[in-house]
């Protein structure tokens, strides 16, 4: 009987296909570890980790880890793209007007889609993707003070 491991990041990128190299570990893991980061702060961790990468390198990691689905994009309007490592399910998002702080949000109803459009104009609709906007605790009571 062998006991069984639980996989590496290394692991996950060879499962999705891609090539494991120290940048993509650093990158996956930098995601995991932050909390809806955007490019220049997962940059920042993965040169924290492994010195030197570039941005353009940074944005091509991205790019394959999005699309192995492996990390998720998100482009609240007025700011800038960021990502998580919350893949797999259909969450949503909340976002402070004021600071721009992203928090997930379960889905509101069941499972994915969670939401009927009221016409899927023939689509097969299998996600929905909806951004709650506000204040956040902290600019609440910022400018209630």
């Amino acid at each position: 009987m062998t006991a069984s491991r639980t996989p590496t990041t290394a692991d996950e990128l060879r499962g999705a296909g891609l090539r494991v190299t120290a940048a993509r570990v650093a990158l996956l893991e930098t995601v995991r570890g932050g909390d809806h980061l955007d490019v220049e702060a997962i940059a920042s961790g993965v040169r924290d980790r492994v010195g030197h990468v570039s941005l353009q390198a940074v944005y091509e990691a991205l790019h394959a880890l999005t699309a192995a689905g492996l990390v998720r994009r998100i482009e609240p309007a007025g700011s800038p793209a960021r990502f998580e490592g919350r893949v797999g399910d259909n969450h949503h998002h909340v976002v402070c007007r004021s600071c721009g702080v992203v928090a997930d949000v379960d889905c509101a109803v069941g499972a994915a889609p969670c939401l009927s459009a009221s016409n899927d104009h023939g689509f097969s609709i299998d996600e929905a993707e909806v951004i709650y906007w506000g204040l956040c605790s902290d600019c609440s009571t910022t400018r209630s003070s």
